[in-house]
């Protein structure tokens, strides 16, 4: 069914910001990250940006494809942050268009596309020089709704620990309360 998003969800334009401070997509705190940040869109969209670093290199002076895959899947994950809820990497397909240097700003444009009770489906694309710039990189990904018992059961603890320490993680994770 076409996906709806949340009533409660950040509105357009608004900056949805880190799930976590150590995530290597999102977080602050990753020295080497991607440091991605995703605004709100309209419907169940987002954009986002990030600049490709040299310690993001595969090829002599391009992105390495792990990382360009990385930031689809950090994109479309946080899509789920319209949805309020909270759901893992199911399935990645990418595709890789042309190469993407590096100091490169890739421009990512994130949808969901459909949601069928846990499953939920997305696509994102990823531009060189702009939204409206020449294609580089796209994906299609398919996320599972999970509990957040899922990260406390299969996670380390003192990374849990200390996300459950983190006063900004707490309140985000509140968030998604209103969908047990």
């Amino acid at each position: 069914m076409a996906p709806v998003r949340h009533p409660e969800a950040p509105a357009a334009g608004e900056l949805l910001g880190a799930h976590y401070g150590q995530c290597f997509g999102c977080g602050g705190e990753q020295l080497h990250g991607l440091h991605l940040q995703a605004r709100a869109g309209e419907g169940v969209s987002l954009t986002a940006e990030f600049t490709v670093k040299p310690a993001h290199q595969g090829a002599p002076g391009l992105a390495h494809g792990g990382i360009l895959a990385s930031a689809l899947d950090e994109a479309l994950g946080s899509l789920n942050w319209l949805l309020r809820t909270i759901a893992v990497t199911g399935r990645l397909e990418t595709d890789f268009v042309r190469p993407v240097p590096v100091d490169t700003v890739l421009h990512l444009q994130a949808e969901v596309t459909a949601v069928a009770g846990r499953k939920i489906y997305a696509t994102a694309t990823g531009r060189i020089g702009g939204p409206d710039g020449p294609l580089a990189v796209r994906a299609d990904a398919l996320f599972i709704e999970v509990k957040v018992d899922h990260f406390i059961d299969h996670g380390r603890q003192e990374e849990i620990q200390a996300a459950m320490d983190d006063p900004d993680t707490v309140r985000r994770a509140r968030a998604f309360e209103v969908n047990p």
